[in-house]
């Protein structure tokens, strides 16, 4: 449980299914986490509840990573609880919000699709990494859309996943000369509500049964992942989009 002590997380989208399995699994293994969260203020009281009763340290903040001005309240509120410097930092917040083709796309829901996966990524980012010194490690939550181009009516969020894959690399480039690693985890079917709410039950059992593995992940074994991206124990590995999603697609 000391791999990560000492070391201190900021994880957005943090109060519930893969934001709560990454907050309470940095937490186990010794950081003090920052649970962000925007909508979902029980589902975050509750994580930072869990965390404090396996004997953790977390603050729960509210801020809508997709503004600059909330990013600026987040980052206020981690420098106060925690100190100047985060060697951990997690951009989980996302959403595919609805399904739409082509012709029912519009300007608003472009803009709340990029802005919430993509727009939140880069400057969440630029916000923390003055913060951040040689052997911290940035994670971002990429998707397998990014590389297949996602199921039918997501097409904005594929992309915008897309953009958050390559933008990882990018960063890799850019921020390794200081001792920055920066990944991005690219997860398949996990079951969570974010499947509840927007693929249907014979859709999820199909993609089930087409993985080789012959089941849906967990964000329990997402959060794993991240804990090692996280941890010194992958100090040699930057710039990559980790697939997680049961061998259904492979590099």
């Amino acid at each position: 449980m000391s791999s990560l002590k000492g070391k201190v997380a900021v994880v957005t989208g943090g109060s519930r299914d893969i934001g709560r399995a990454i907050s309470i699994k940095l937490a186990n293994e010794g950081a003090k986490v920052v649970v962000n969260y925007y909508n979902s203020e029980v589902g975050a009281k509750e994580t930072v509840d869990e965390i404090k009763s396996l004997g953790g340290d977390a603050i729960a903040v509210k801020a809508d990573v997709s503004k600059l001005d909330d990013i600026r309240i987040l980052k206020a509120k981690s420098i106060e609880a925690f100190g100047d410097k985060v060697d951990i930092l997690v951009s989980n917040a996302g959403g595919l919000f609805a399904r739409k083709s082509l012709q029912e796309l519009d300007e608003s829901f472009y803009n709340l699709v990029m802005d919430v996966n993509f727009k939140s990524t880069v400057f969440v980012m630029q916000a923390f990494e003055p913060l951040m010194s040689k052997g911290a490690s940035i994670i971002n939550l990429s998707s397998q859309a990014a590389r297949d181009g996602g199921g039918a009516g997501s097409s904005l969020y594929s992309s915008s996943k897309g953009a958050v894959s390559t933008f990882t690399r990018a960063m890799a480039k850019e921020l390794g000369p200081k001792g920055i690693r920066v990944n991005a985890i690219c997860p398949g079917m996990i079951a969570t509500k974010f499947h509840d709410d927007f693929t249907k039950d014979e859709v999820r059992v199909n993609v089930a049964n087409a993985t080789p593995l012959r089941r849906e992940g967990t964000a329990e074994e997402v959060a794993d992942l991240v804990a090692y991206l996280a941890s010194d124990e992958s100090s040699f590995l930057t710039g990559n989009n980790v697939d997680i999603n049961g061998g259904l697609a492979f590099s």
